[in-house]
Order: C-alpha cells, then sequence, then structure tokens
C-alpha cells in the first residue's frame, strides 16, 4: 500500500496527473520489483510513462535506448520540464559535440542523471560502453522494441546487438515497449531480449474513434485536393513511399491554396525540424511525409492520415494511422491501393538476401489481404494483432458501412481445411491456394502435390477467392499460422470440429482493385456533359461584354472556355484560373461577372458541383513557357528563340498563341513591325475587330485572300488577342 501511495505521489509531483491510464501502474510496479517485462501499448496510450516514472523513482540511471534522435530530444525537454534540474535527462547520440558529451557523462557519473537515452549505434561504441560499465543501472528501457525482429515494419540490424552488450556492460532489469508487434514479431523480441519469462502486459489495439478506409487508386491528387478542401482547417498527415513523390504532392497541394510542406530523411535537418514545427504551431495544416521515415509528431488533433502509396507492412500501417485522433476525437485513416503498386514493392526486394525478399513477401500479402478484403477492417487489423475483436460490424470503415453481399460458403472452408490436413499442415496460404484450383509450379511439382486427389478440387474459383477463404479461416480461428515458421498453416481443435460438422459459414468477395477506372473527362473540358443552358446564358453574357467592350465576344472568352464553365460551375476567381484557356489575366479583367452569374444560377437550379475541379499542375519554373515570356520581354527575335529551344516556327507561335489564350499579355510589336508592314498589318486587326465571327484561321484566311501569310495572320491574330482580350 506504501509502495502504491509513493508511485501516486510522484505521478502528481513530476507529471502532474491524478490517476493512470490502462495497465500503466501495474507495469511500473512491475518495473520496481525489479522483473523483466514486455510492453505492448498502441500509440497514444503512455509507454514513456511506464519507464520515465519508475526511472525517478529508483536509485541509479536508466538507460532508454531509442532508434529516433528527434523524439529523443523532444522526451528529455519534456522530462526536463518536470524536473527543476536539466541534469535529471540526457540523450548520447551522434548529434552532440565533444564537449557536450563529457558534460553528459560528467552528470551520469554524479548521480544527478535519471534517464539517459542512448542510440542504439551509440551503445555499441566501446568508449560508451566501457563509460555505462561504470554507471549504477537502475533498469534498461528498449523503446520501440519491434527494430529488433525481421519480421517488424523497421528492422534494425544494430537492435539484435543490444543482449550481448547488456550483458558486457552488466546485467539489469529489461522493459522492452512497443506500440506494434504482432505474435511473431513479440516472441522474436523475447527471444533475442533473453525475457521469454518477463511479464507481458498487453493493451487493446483498437482505436474506436478511427475510421477506415481503402480507396482504389484513380485521379488521386484530385481525390485528396477534395477530402482536404472538405475538411478544411483540420491537421493532417499524407503518406507517400518516394521522396520524391512528397515533395510533387507537397507542391501540388500549395499551389491549390492548401497550407502544407514535406517531410523526408533527404531534407536538410534544420529545414525537417522547421517543417515539423510548423506542423505542430497549426502554421500548416498538413505535413507530406516519407513512410520509411518515422516522424517523431506528438500532434494530439491530426484529424487525418492518408496512405498516397499502400505501406510495406500492416505494422507500419497501423503506427502511422494511429497518429490520427490522440485526442480520441475524430481521425479518419484513408489509404489508396492498386495492385501495382504492390508489383512496384515488390521489385525493390530484388537484390536483396532471399530471407529478407521472403519476410518482404508474406507482410506484403498481408497488407493486400487487408486492403483487398471485404470484411471489417477492424476485426482484420486486430487479428493481425493477435486480438479478437467480437461484433461483425463496428460501424465505423468502410466495408462495414458498405458491406458486399454475402454468400453461403460452408462447403469453400471445408475445402481449405481438408487441403491443409492432406499436405500434413507443412506449407503457407499462396501454397494451399495452387493446390486448389490445379496450379502446378516447381514447388507443387517438388512435393508431388499435382499427383493429389485434391489437386484441383477448387478449380471452379481463381487463387484470389481461396485466399480470402483462408483468411477468414484465420480469422475464424480454424486455421493458425505457426509462430516459428511463419505463414505455414496450422488446424486448430475448432477447425477440425468443422470439418467433422460444418455449420452455416457466410462469405463475401474481395474488393478488385485491378481494374482501370477511365478519368471523367468531364473535368478535363471538351466533350463532357456541358450544361446547355448555362452555356446560353454565358454567351449571351459575353456578347453583353463585348459591346461595352467595344471587342468581338472570342476576344474575351473563347467557345472552349465556356463550355468547361458550363461543365464546371466554377465559382471564384480562383476555380475560373483552372477552367480551360483561362488564366490569372483573363479571370481577374473579365471574370467577376461569369462568377456571378455561375454562381446564381447553380444557386437557383440546387446544381451540385463537381468539387474535384482540375487539379492545377505546378509549374516548372524553368519550362518553355517561362523562357518564352521572359525572351519577348527582352525584345529577342522570334527565330532566335526557337533556334534555342530547337523549336520550328510554327510550334513556337503555337506556344504564344496558348500563353496569349490564357490571359497572359504579351507585346511581340517589336517583331512584327519587322516583318510585316504597316499597312498589312492595319488589314488583319480590322478583319478581327470588325468582320470577325471568331477567332478561326481557316475564315481569315478565306476572307482576306491568297495575297496573306498564315504566319503572318496568326501573328497579328496574337497581337490583337494581347492588346484588346489581356
Amino acid at each position: 500500500m506504501e509502495d502504491k501511495r509513493i508511485i501516486h505521489d510522484y505521478l502528481k509531483k513530476y507529471f502532474g496527473f491524478n490517476t493512470f491510464k490502462g495497465n500503466q501502474e501495474e507495469i511500473i510496479q512491475n518495473v520496481l520489483s525489479g522483473r523483466d517485462s514486455f510492453v505492448l501499448m498502441p500509440t497514444g496510450g503512455g509507454k514513456s510513462l511506464c519507464y520515465q516514472l519508475p526511472a525517478v523513482i529508483k536509485e541509479g540511471t536508466a538507460i532508454v535506448i531509442s532508434p529516433l534522435i528527434a523524439l529523443m530530444k523532444n522526451q528529455v525537454d519534456a522530462m526536463r520540464n518536470f524536473s527543476t534540474s536539466d541534469n535529471m535527462a540526457h540523450f548520447l547520440n551522434s548529434s552532440l559535440t565533444k564537449s557536450a558529451i563529457n558534460k553528459v557523462k560528467q552528470d551520469v557519473l554524479k548521480g544527478q542523471t535519471k534517464l539517459l537515452y542512448v542510440a542504439p549505434e551509440s551503445l555499441t561504441k566501446g568508449d560508451n560502453i566501457d563509460f555505462l560499465s561504470k554507471v549504477e543501472i537502475s533498469f534498461y528501457a528498449i523503446d520501440e522494441a519491434h527494430c529488433i525482429s525481421e519480421w517488424g515494419h523497421d528492422f534494425r540490424p544494430e537492435y539484435r546487438k543490444i543482449r550481448p552488450i547488456i550483458d558486457t556492460i552488466g546485467r539489469s532489469p529489461i522493459i522492452a515497449l512497443t506500440a506494434t508487434a504482432t505474435p511473431k514479431v513479440q516472441h522474436d523480441i523475447q527471444k533475442n531480449l533473453g525475457i521469454l519469462d518477463a511479464s507481458v502486459f498487453k493493451s487493446s489495439f483498437n482505436r474506436p474513434n478511427l475510421y477506415y478506409e481503402v480507396r482504389p487508386k484513380v485521379n488521386t491528387a484530385k481525390e485528396i485536393l477534395k477530402f482536404i478542401n472538405n475538411n478544411q482547417g483540420k491537421s493532417g498527415i499524407i503518406y507517400c513511399l518516394s521522396r520524391k513523390k512528397v515533395e510533387e504532392i507537397a507542391e501540388v497541394l500549395k499551389v491549390n491554396g492548401i497550407k502544407a510542406l514535406p517531410y523526408h530523411a533527404g531534407m536538410d535537418s534544420a529545414t525537417r525540424t522547421a517543417n515539423q514545427d510548423k506542423f505542430l504551431m497549426e502554421e500548416i495544416d498538413v505535413i507530406v511525409a516519407t513512410i520509411a521515415f518515422g516522424m517523431g509528431i506528438d500532434k494530439p488533433d491530426v484529424r487525418f492520415v492518408i496512405h498516397y502509396d499502400i505501406p510495406k507492412s500492416l505494422e507500419g500501417y497501423y503506427q502511422e494511422t494511429g497518429r490520427a485522433g490522440r485526442d480520441g476525437s475524430e481521425g479518419r485513416c484513408i489509404a489508396y491501393y492498386s495492385y501495382d503498386d504492390l508489383q512496384k514493392l515488390e521489385k525493390f526486394m530484388q537484390g536483396k538476401p532471399i530471407n529478407e525478399q521472403e519476410i518482404g513477401k508474406q507482410l506484403l500479402l498481408e497488407t493486400a489481404s487487408y486492403a483487398e478484403s471485404s470484411i471489417c477492417r477492424r476485426k482484420l487489423l486486430l487479428h493481425y494483432f493477435g486480438e479478437e475483436y467480437e461484433p461483425d460490424n463496428c460501424e465505423s470503415c468502410d466495408n462495414c458501412l458498405h458491406p458486399k453481399k454475402e454468400f453461403e460458403g460452408k462447403h469453400y472452408v471445408v475445402k481449405v481445411l481438408k487441403t491443409v490436413e492432406t499436405v500434413k499442415e507443412k506449407f503457407k496460404a499462396d501454397h494451399i491456394s495452387k493446390v486448389l484450383t490445379g496450379v502446378s509450379n516447381s514447388s507443387i511439382k517438388s512435393y508431388k502435390h499435382h499427383k493429389l486427389e485434391i489437386f484441383g478440387n477448387g478449380d471452379e474459383k481463381d487463387e484470389k477467392f481461396w485466399n480470402m477463404v483462408i483468411r477468414r479461416c484465420l480469422i475464424a480461428k480454424f486455421l493458425v499460422k505457426e509462430i516459428e515458421n511463419y505463414g505455414i498453416l496450422k488446424l486448430t481443435d475448432k477447425g477440425r470440429e468443422f470439418m467433422g460438422r460444418p455449420e452455416s459459414f457466410m462469405l463475401a468477395e474481395d474488393h478488385d482493385y485491378g481494374e482501370v477506372i477511365e478519368e471523367d473527362i468531364a473535368y478535363r473540358g471538351g466533350a463532357g456533359a456541358v450544361d446547355d443552358e448555362l452555356f446560353s446564358i454565358l454567351k449571351d453574357l459575353r456578347k453583353k461584354i463585348s459591346k461595352q467592350k467595344n471587342v468581338p465576344p472570342f476576344v474575351i472568352f473563347q467557345d472552349p472556355s465556356l463550355e468547361d464553365m458550363a461543365i464546371q460551375y466554377p465559382v471564384t476567381i480562383e476555380e475560373l484560373q483552372n477552367i480551360s484557356g483561362v488564366g490569372v489575366g483573363k479571370a481577374q479583367r473579365y471574370g467577376k461577372e461569369f462568377v456571378e452569374v455561375i454562381e446564381r444560377y447553380v444557386d437557383e437550379k440546387e446544381i451540385v458541383r463537381p468539387q474535384d475541379l482540375i487539379v492545377k499542375s505546378v509549374v516548372n519554373k524553368s519550362g518553355l513557357k517561362v523562357y518564352i515570356i521572359k525572351s519577348i520581354d527582352n525584345k529577342r527575335l522570334l527565330d532566335d528563340i526557337a533556334d534555342a529551344k530547337g523549336l520550328e516556327m510554327d510550334d513556337l507561335i503555337s506556344e504564344i498563341e496558348s500563353i496569349v489564350n490564357s490571359g497572359t499579355r504579351l507585346n511581340l510589336s517589336y517583331y512584327i513591325d519587322q516583318v510585316i508592314d504597316d499597312d498589312r498589318q492595319a488589314d488583319i486587326t480590322a478583319y478581327f475587330k470588325e468582320e470577325a465571327e471568331s477567332d478561326s484561321l481557316e475564315a481569315a484566311l478565306e476572307e482576306l485572300g491568297d495575297e496573306y501569310e498564315e504566319e503572318e495572320i496568326r501573328l497579328m491574330r496574337i497581337k490583337f488577342l494581347s492588346e484588346f482580350g489581356n
């Protein structure tokens, strides 16, 4: 009872809490009693307190082994805030200078430091081992302990050396902590650290406030923009597989008016830290990060986590989605999935050792199963971490909110169980599905399974179907995966019982993400679903403005631009700039009346607008158009510009037309005056101003006659549109 009172006093004094969360108190008492502990506690459950509090109470210094330098610094700063002395907590890693390292070592040897955070790489250095051998160590805390296992989502070889180093320094109690570990990974951790007899503390992996959804990877940038625009002002993280994609997506978000920044290991440390701080301080709403790079972000109000690319493992996925809704409020987790992405990830593995490839492939299969399955995503995730979720409908994932049609599947289940039994429970899921479908490969032949009576017994269905049935058998606990030889399927007593007396068992087909879905061309302008009534109204408005300005209607907006407006219904100047053939200049000059008319029309007709407007593409700053504009500003001859870029004159004029049609004003007089005499200029200008019904080149050639060259008409049309339209 006395111990309990001391623990609560320290909790209040140092951390300001009155009560513990979950099984924190039980874990702390176990550490204080000198026993080894294994702690499996999902992100946000309060893992760090489980070693910080006993470190403060116990004599000596607790050694905390952690892989994230950024997180070390955050935790040391937090501990110093709890204490009156900065010496209470220190870290030892490659970011420190020699003098800073000496200061840390002095404080530790004087007995002033209760927590010393050490990177695993620093732990292996000879002088650090010598130093730690002189220290009174209260216990060792191994944070992110899943790094020990090759089956974990962030395997680090140096974590394998921790136990031998502890034995060299001097054995003290060990507490291993992780936020994500399957039964296989847990076994690996305990075995490698030599703590198979440790007290095991598991918290539930269920995060009831999180909503899980998997979407097909089509028009992904548009979809993400649409989602963020519908959740304006909310904090979110977007994960991508490559640094290049991180930069690209961050830039696309920025040019579309979203406060976003990138974050990945390839950036310099100062920029990365600054970007993270801006996210924490809410100067930006969205951070775009690589999956591979662990972010030490402890922000409670992240409202959405989007995976642009599917992660390599479900542990990685769970940890990353776990950054959403840590305060218990809303957290939406959306992953974009395509089968092509899996194949890319498999290609990345080629060239690695066979063992690594095999592990990577198994982890990818688990990810694919999660993405493609039509059963409750929460049930699947929790099963993966060795936890049972009883309800059939969590009411907070896409599969539960939009269930697929079920069918009776008991005879399929029996076929799977009998196949596992016939091959003597020595094979993995992909082998079982091949036996059932009658697909013969080298493995099937080497075990002579193509000669078994059951070979091809399920050829009415494909391998994808049988993998779905196997997954359901695992969740129903008819089958289990062996721990030591991960992936090998074993029958359970429950499975044998079902084979003997089959009962009704409902199944549902998986999602198919392999289909190619065409982009909706209505969003691209052109031959989409043009609203004829609005198109007619916009033409009338254009005519009215053309009379006021005394310019032909096509100078204001050309027909394809009006058609695009009648598809997309832009109601702001910013949205109008997304319309085909409308640039910033034209939108500012003529746009106000057009967007007002469209907004009134949308309100009156109660039209639901397509929110996913054309995503503004990122301007290539060194691109051709920028070069042309600068060159014309500097009055370079068009022939020289064409030569410099290896263009035909015809192609260069097309580029200039495109620039002017989008509303940018270009002054070509310096060039035109050299190549077209004044009378011919006057004739062509008069035609476009007084006679032309459109800007058609064919109509101009026909009207003006053979003595006028196509090139000079095009140049004069550019000059006319630029002067009168822009």
